[in-house]
């Protein structure tokens, strides 16, 4: 079944069955995957190499996207979920010992997704505009997916959730990891396009294209709103 005709893959191309986004609040939940000063917020160089200057010039997409759409849209979502008391999770990804070697092999891994985030590290920390208030459940990961080694699974369960709403980074990374586990575990997932992001844009349209229809749907921060209520 398709909800609109947007990241639509080859295997979806000739199906014409259509439904309405209807989402029971009672029994939805907001995911709110990484959000965190390590992969959103602008790295401060000191006296910066050329090499360094150079790849700060090729995320600056990103962080802009970052600034003005995903943290905006995410603090729109936060609200809604807040005010109607709806429940809000956030995951976070922070080893448990200090030397990171509770880490999955993907995050010991040499290049970009080499990863230690250790205790207290305020890198580590999800961004002000977004943080966790209350008793808001914070889960913690070494991994891609947040159901992996944790209990995520069961807490939902146990809250009679059985809808989660996705935001987060990175779209291609940890986010499509756990919407991909939240499916395998008869979820019912809703993927926010404009609260959520890949390095780049092309990244994002490839995977929410592949996502879309088979392990969620792909929907927008207002379509969600408005079949809210």
């Amino acid at each position: 079944m398709k909800v609109n005709d947007r990241h639509v893959s080859f295997y979806y191309e000739n199906d014409h069955d259509y439904g309405k986004i209807e989402i029971d609040p009672a029994k939805t939940a907001l995911l709110i995957i990484d959000m965190q000063h390590v992969f959103i917020t602008r790295p401060k160089l000191t006296n910066p190499t050329e090499e360094e200057k150079a790849n700060a010039a090729r995320w600056e997409q990103f962080y802009q996207a970052i600034d003005t759409t995903v943290v905006p849209n995410n603090k729109r979502l936060l609200d809604y979920f807040r005010s109607h008391k709806l429940e809000v999770i956030f995951a976070k990804i922070e080893c448990r010992k200090k030397s990171g070697s509770d880490r999955s092999l993907d995050q010991k891994a040499t290049g970009y997704n080499e990863l230690l985030i250790a205790p207290g590290d305020p890198l580590g920390d999800i961004v002000p505009e977004l943080a966790p208030i209350e008793d808001e459940i914070v889960i913690t990961k070494t991994t891609d997916s947040a159901l992996t080694g944790t209990n995520l699974r069961l807490m939902l369960h146990n809250m009679g959730i059985d809808t989660v709403v996705v935001t987060g980074v990175l779209t291609d990374q940890c986010v499509s990891g756990t919407v991909r586990s939240l499916a395998d575990e008869s979820f019912k997932v809703w993927l926010i396009e404009d609260a959520c992001r890949a390095s780049t844009a092309q990244i994002q349209e490839n995977e929410l294209e592949i996502l879309n229809n088979i392990y969620c749907h792909v929907i927008t921060t207002d379509e969600l709103l408005e079949a809210m209520g």
